[in-house]
């Protein structure tokens, strides 16, 4: 049976290499491992700490190394050993480096066990008056404490502040929590919080939306409700879009980039299953996904289509109540629960607003007059969001906005964006658009 660093060694070479997403890596990695329920969490964390903070370990494995240059394995070693020393403050420092040191061993890295081991050691007595990292109040230092780009550092510092920036840079390093929504299709919030408390797993109950519990570790098919689809997994920010759309029964929804599914979910429970809503995806494998989740559920209004977004239907034109355009995007606003993300380059990034307008333009022909058009993104910069829909609005007439409320705040101009360190959610972004004529 693999050990949990081991386990997480894997999951990090895999990520590097293979450009793997970690979620998926770590799911088929604790499937084959067997690992216990303390071990598979002890092995979770390594790999997600390390992941989220390679450019802060590198810092001071590079400061305390002689060694020029690193091959990619001793380096994703030494991440994890300086990960267990830095950030993980029960495992005991000598703890640390014996177990990675003897991690080099088992995995075919004897040769460099010397080296971990004074690197380490080195950390390890420094651990208490590390080097400062040079240039604090600029975002050259907010992007190695966070690991994060140079590119996206001085784009959130120019448009956000350095104050805001840095609390947003250091809520995404935290762990994430899970968001439950629950089914009341098939169950009350009262009986879903008595199967919980019945089991002993904590939880807490969200302000928002209604229906939502947060709970933290555990593995979602073995909560209480889940064979028999009393919830589903979807982050609070992305529920209250849905439900600032002011879904109703008896409406005609549109899903246009519905995987994995949960908006269209979402929906489907506040229409009470009565009504019609299609989710789209250009993709066959996550429609099969979709549907499976919507059986599940207990949904049978939701219909898979394979479509593209961008492209123009000519018998959805003026048809729906509700469209909802949850775009293709950067992505930064999840970097807590992928801490891949953190990797994009400034490149990947600039053709987005030009898809993203593209896909507008498309949807808007869908919505009937007096009908919706909800747009949402998971990223926070404001090229992908507020800016895109100042272009829209200038752009379609017919189209204006309607600002509504998330608990004690109010939206600008018909836009809202979700900040995990103000809103304790992912980092979201929801525009809604009212077509008037």
């Amino acid at each position: 049976m693999m050990d949990p660093r081991s386990a997480a060694f894997a999951v990090i070479q895999r990520c590097r290499k293979d450009g793997a997403w970690s979620s998926l890596v770590l799911d088929k990695m604790l499937e084959s491992c067997q690992l216990d329920a303390r071990d598979a969490a002890l092995a979770v964390r390594l790999s997600m700490e390390t992941l989220q903070n390679s450019r802060y370990l590198d810092f001071y494995i590079d400061y305390y190394c002689n060694s020029r240059k690193l091959e990619p394995r001793v380096r994703d070693v030494l991440r994890l050993g300086a990960c267990q020393i830095l950030l993980m403050e029960k495992i005991p420092g000598r703890a640390a480096i014996h177990e990675t040191v003897e991690l080099c061993k088992k995995n075919g890295l004897s040769h460099a066990s010397g080296l971990v081991n004074a690197v380490l050691r080195r950390i390890e007595e420094n651990r208490h008056a590390l080097p400062e990292i040079p240039g604090r109040g600029t975002s050259a230092y907010l992007a190695v404490r966070f690991s994060q780009q140079d590119w996206l550092a001085e784009r959130l510092v120019s448009q956000r502040g350095y104050n805001f920036a840095e609390a947003f840079f250091a809520a995404s390093q935290l762990p994430a929590a899970t968001d439950l929504q629950i089914n009341t299709l098939k169950t009350t919030c009262e009986h879903f919080y008595r199967r919980l408390d019945a089991q002993g797993i904590a939880y807490e109950v969200a302000s928002y939306p209604a229906g939502c519990v947060t709970i933290r570790g555990g593995r979602i098919d073995d909560l209480p409700g889940y064979a028999e689809g009393e919830f589903y997994v979807q982050d609070r920010a992305a529920a209250m879009a849905v439900e600032l759309s002011e879904v109703k029964r008896g409406m005609r929804v549109l899903d246009a980039c519905a995987a994995p599914g949960g908006k269209s979910f979402a929906a489907a429970i506040r229409m009470q299953c009565e009504g019609r809503i299609i989710a789209c995806d250009v993709h066959e494998k996550k429609l099969r996904r979709i549907a499976s989740g919507a059986s599940r559920l207990g949904i049978s209004c939701v219909e898979t289509r394979h479509a593209d977004a961008s492209a123009f239907e000519p018998a959805w034109q003026d048809a729906f109540d509700l469209v909802i355009a949850d775009m293709p995007c950067s992505g930064f606003g999840v970097m807590r629960k992928k801490p891949e993300i953190r990797q994009k380059n400034e490149e990947a990034c600039r053709s987005l607003p030009l898809i993203q307008k593209k896909i507008l333009d498309n949807l808007s022909r869908y919505v009937c007059v007096g009908g919706t058009l909800l747009v949402a993104t998971c990223t926070v910069l404001r090229e992908e969001n507020e800016a895109q829909i100042e272009q829209f609005l200038s752009e379609h007439p017919a189209y204006t906005a309607v600002d509504f409320r998330v608990g004690d705040r109010c939206s600008e101009n018909g836009c809202y964006t979700f900040w995990p360190h103000v809103d304790g959610t992912d980092g979201f972004f929801a525009a809604k658009l009212k077509r008037i004529k």
